[in-house]
Protein backbone atom coordinates (compact mmCIF):
# COMPACT_ATOMS: atom_id res chain seq x y z
CA UNK A 1 0.00 0.00 0.00
CA UNK A 2 1.24 3.48 -0.86
CA UNK A 3 -1.09 5.84 1.01
CA UNK A 4 -3.19 5.86 4.18
CA UNK A 5 -6.11 8.29 4.31
CA UNK A 6 -7.26 9.19 7.82
CA UNK A 7 -10.56 10.84 8.54
CA UNK A 8 -10.28 13.62 11.12
CA UNK A 9 -13.15 14.16 13.57
CA UNK A 10 -14.05 11.18 15.76
CA UNK A 11 -11.29 9.18 14.08
CA UNK A 12 -7.97 10.74 15.09
CA UNK A 13 -9.46 11.34 18.52
CA UNK A 14 -12.21 9.54 20.47
CA UNK A 15 -15.82 10.71 20.05
CA UNK A 16 -15.91 11.11 23.83
CA UNK A 17 -13.81 14.26 23.43
CA UNK A 18 -17.06 15.75 22.10
CA UNK A 19 -15.49 18.20 19.64
CA UNK A 20 -18.20 17.77 17.05
CA UNK A 21 -20.91 18.95 19.41
CA UNK A 22 -19.21 22.36 19.38
CA UNK A 23 -19.39 22.41 15.57
CA UNK A 24 -22.96 21.18 15.73
CA UNK A 25 -24.00 24.15 17.85
CA UNK A 26 -22.21 26.56 15.55
CA UNK A 27 -24.05 25.12 12.54
CA UNK A 28 -27.37 25.69 14.26
CA UNK A 29 -26.39 29.25 15.15
CA UNK A 30 -25.33 29.92 11.57
CA UNK A 31 -28.66 28.74 10.23
CA UNK A 32 -30.54 30.82 12.81
CA UNK A 33 -28.49 34.00 12.97
CA UNK A 34 -26.86 34.29 9.55
CA UNK A 35 -29.28 32.56 7.18
CA UNK A 36 -32.32 33.56 9.29
CA UNK A 37 -33.99 30.16 9.15
CA UNK A 38 -36.73 29.84 11.78
CA UNK A 39 -35.68 27.88 14.84
CA UNK A 40 -38.54 25.43 14.36
CA UNK A 41 -37.20 24.48 10.90
CA UNK A 42 -33.49 24.07 11.66
CA UNK A 43 -33.43 20.46 12.90
CA UNK A 44 -35.69 19.20 10.12
CA UNK A 45 -33.69 20.95 7.43
CA UNK A 46 -30.42 19.61 8.77
CA UNK A 47 -31.74 16.04 8.73
CA UNK A 48 -33.05 16.55 5.20
CA UNK A 49 -29.78 18.03 3.95
CA UNK A 50 -27.70 15.25 5.51
CA UNK A 51 -29.93 12.58 3.93
CA UNK A 52 -30.06 14.28 0.54
CA UNK A 53 -26.62 15.87 0.13
CA UNK A 54 -24.40 14.33 2.81
CA UNK A 55 -23.85 17.60 4.69
CA UNK A 56 -25.70 20.69 5.86
CA UNK A 57 -23.43 22.94 3.82
CA UNK A 58 -24.56 21.55 0.47
CA UNK A 59 -28.19 22.15 1.32
CA UNK A 60 -27.48 25.73 2.35
CA UNK A 61 -25.50 26.38 -0.83
CA UNK A 62 -28.24 24.97 -3.04
CA UNK A 63 -31.27 26.44 -1.28
CA UNK A 64 -29.98 29.61 0.39
CA UNK A 65 -26.95 30.53 -1.75
CA UNK A 66 -24.71 30.81 1.31
CA UNK A 67 -21.03 31.61 0.89
CA UNK A 68 -19.31 28.29 1.70
CA UNK A 69 -16.15 30.00 2.92
CA UNK A 70 -18.14 32.15 5.33
CA UNK A 71 -19.94 29.06 6.58
CA UNK A 72 -16.72 27.07 7.08
CA UNK A 73 -15.05 29.90 8.99
CA UNK A 74 -18.09 30.37 11.22
CA UNK A 75 -18.88 26.78 12.12
CA UNK A 76 -15.26 25.84 12.82
CA UNK A 77 -14.66 28.79 15.15
CA UNK A 78 -14.48 26.54 18.22
CA UNK A 79 -12.12 25.80 21.11
CA UNK A 80 -10.48 22.63 19.83
CA UNK A 81 -7.53 22.89 22.21
CA UNK A 82 -9.91 22.84 25.16
CA UNK A 83 -11.16 19.38 24.22
CA UNK A 84 -8.03 17.64 22.92
CA UNK A 85 -4.52 16.96 24.19
CA UNK A 86 -1.31 15.69 22.59
CA UNK A 87 -1.26 11.98 21.77
CA UNK A 88 2.38 10.98 21.67
CA UNK A 89 1.61 7.29 21.16
CA UNK A 90 -0.41 8.05 18.04
CA UNK A 91 2.26 10.38 16.74
CA UNK A 92 4.97 7.74 17.16
CA UNK A 93 2.85 5.05 15.50
CA UNK A 94 2.00 7.27 12.54
CA UNK A 95 5.62 8.17 11.97
CA UNK A 96 6.54 4.47 11.85
CA UNK A 97 4.22 3.82 8.92
CA UNK A 98 6.09 2.99 5.73
CA UNK A 99 3.47 4.72 3.59
CA UNK A 100 2.39 8.27 2.81
CA UNK A 101 -0.12 9.62 5.33
CA UNK A 102 -2.94 12.07 4.63
CA UNK A 103 -5.99 13.56 6.32
CA UNK A 104 -9.23 13.36 4.30
CA UNK A 105 -12.01 15.31 6.00
CA UNK A 106 -15.39 16.89 5.40
CA UNK A 107 -14.23 19.79 7.54
CA UNK A 108 -12.03 22.71 6.58
CA UNK A 109 -8.24 22.77 6.34
CA UNK A 110 -7.99 25.32 9.15
CA UNK A 111 -10.09 23.10 11.44
CA UNK A 112 -7.95 20.09 10.55
CA UNK A 113 -4.79 22.05 11.30
CA UNK A 114 -6.15 23.04 14.72
CA UNK A 115 -7.06 19.43 15.53
CA UNK A 116 -3.67 18.16 14.36
CA UNK A 117 -1.90 20.79 16.45
CA UNK A 118 -3.98 20.04 19.55
CA UNK A 119 -3.15 16.33 19.19
CA UNK A 120 0.55 17.10 18.76
CA UNK A 121 0.58 15.53 15.29
CA UNK A 122 2.25 18.34 13.35
CA UNK A 123 4.35 16.84 10.56
CA UNK A 124 2.66 13.44 10.80
CA UNK A 125 0.66 13.99 7.60
CA UNK A 126 1.88 14.93 4.15
CA UNK A 127 -1.28 16.80 3.14
CA UNK A 128 -4.83 17.64 4.20
CA UNK A 129 -7.67 17.04 1.75
CA UNK A 130 -10.65 19.01 2.97
CA UNK A 131 -14.22 19.78 1.85
CA UNK A 132 -12.84 21.93 -0.99
CA UNK A 133 -11.36 18.95 -2.86
CA UNK A 134 -14.54 18.58 -4.95
CA UNK A 135 -16.33 21.95 -4.85
CA UNK A 136 -17.63 21.44 -1.29
CA UNK A 137 -19.08 17.99 -2.04
CA UNK A 138 -18.68 15.89 1.12
CA UNK A 139 -17.92 12.26 1.67
CA UNK A 140 -19.58 9.81 1.05
CA UNK A 141 -20.18 11.35 -2.40
CA UNK A 142 -17.85 9.87 -4.99
CA UNK A 143 -16.26 13.09 -6.29
CA UNK A 144 -14.12 13.88 -3.21
CA UNK A 145 -12.55 10.43 -3.34
CA UNK A 146 -11.80 10.77 -7.04
CA UNK A 147 -10.32 14.20 -6.39
CA UNK A 148 -8.01 12.79 -3.74
CA UNK A 149 -6.93 9.92 -5.97
CA UNK A 150 -6.15 12.36 -8.78
CA UNK A 151 -4.02 14.44 -6.44
CA UNK A 152 -2.18 11.36 -5.23
CA UNK A 153 -1.75 9.88 -8.68
CA UNK A 154 -2.61 6.48 -7.23
CA UNK A 155 -5.21 3.80 -7.92
CA UNK A 156 -7.69 3.19 -5.13
CA UNK A 157 -6.31 -0.32 -4.68
CA UNK A 158 -3.06 1.19 -3.37
CA UNK A 159 -4.84 3.17 -0.63
CA UNK A 160 -6.14 2.45 2.86
CA UNK A 161 -9.08 4.44 4.27
CA UNK A 162 -9.36 4.84 8.06
CA UNK A 163 -12.78 6.17 9.12
CA UNK A 164 -15.44 6.16 11.81
CA UNK A 165 -18.29 6.35 9.26
CA UNK A 166 -19.69 3.26 7.56
CA UNK A 167 -21.20 5.38 4.77
CA UNK A 168 -17.82 6.93 4.01
CA UNK A 169 -16.11 3.56 4.06
CA UNK A 170 -18.72 2.15 1.67
CA UNK A 171 -17.59 4.56 -1.06
CA UNK A 172 -13.94 3.80 -0.37
CA UNK A 173 -14.61 0.06 -0.59
CA UNK A 174 -16.61 0.51 -3.81
CA UNK A 175 -13.56 2.16 -5.37
CA UNK A 176 -11.28 -0.66 -4.24
CA UNK A 177 -9.60 0.78 -1.15
CA UNK A 178 -8.80 -1.32 1.90
CA UNK A 179 -11.07 -0.07 4.67
CA UNK A 180 -10.55 0.24 8.43
CA UNK A 181 -13.45 1.18 10.69
CA UNK A 182 -12.51 3.02 13.89
CA UNK A 183 -14.87 2.64 16.82
CA UNK A 184 -17.49 0.26 18.21
CA UNK A 185 -20.70 -0.85 16.59
CA UNK A 186 -21.64 -3.39 13.97
CA UNK A 187 -19.59 -3.39 10.79
CA UNK A 188 -20.86 -4.39 7.35
CA UNK A 189 -19.48 -5.63 4.04
CA UNK A 190 -17.75 -2.31 3.40
CA UNK A 191 -15.38 -2.90 6.33
CA UNK A 192 -12.23 -4.98 5.92
CA UNK A 193 -10.99 -4.43 9.48
CA UNK A 194 -12.36 -2.85 12.66
CA UNK A 195 -10.30 -1.34 15.47
CA UNK A 196 -11.10 0.69 18.62
CA UNK A 197 -8.94 3.75 17.92
CA UNK A 198 -6.69 5.60 15.50
CA UNK A 199 -3.71 4.27 17.43
CA UNK A 200 -4.89 0.71 16.87
CA UNK A 201 -5.47 1.51 13.20
CA UNK A 202 -1.94 2.86 12.79
CA UNK A 203 -0.52 -0.21 14.52
CA UNK A 204 -2.59 -2.52 12.32
CA UNK A 205 -1.53 -0.80 9.12
CA UNK A 206 2.12 -0.85 10.26
CA UNK A 207 1.90 -4.64 10.52
CA UNK A 208 0.99 -4.83 6.81
CA UNK A 209 3.77 -2.60 5.49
Amino acid sequence: MDAVLFDLDNTLYAPERDVFSLIDRRINRYMLEVVAIPATAVDGLRRHYWKTYGATLQGLIRHYAVDPEDYLEYVHDIDVAGRLQPDQQLRSSLQLLAARRFVFTNGSRSHAEKVIAALGLEGAFEEIFDIRIAAYQPKPNLDPYLGVLRCLGLPAERCIMVEDSLDNLATAKHLGMTTVLVGPGAADASVDHQVPSALAAAQLVASWL
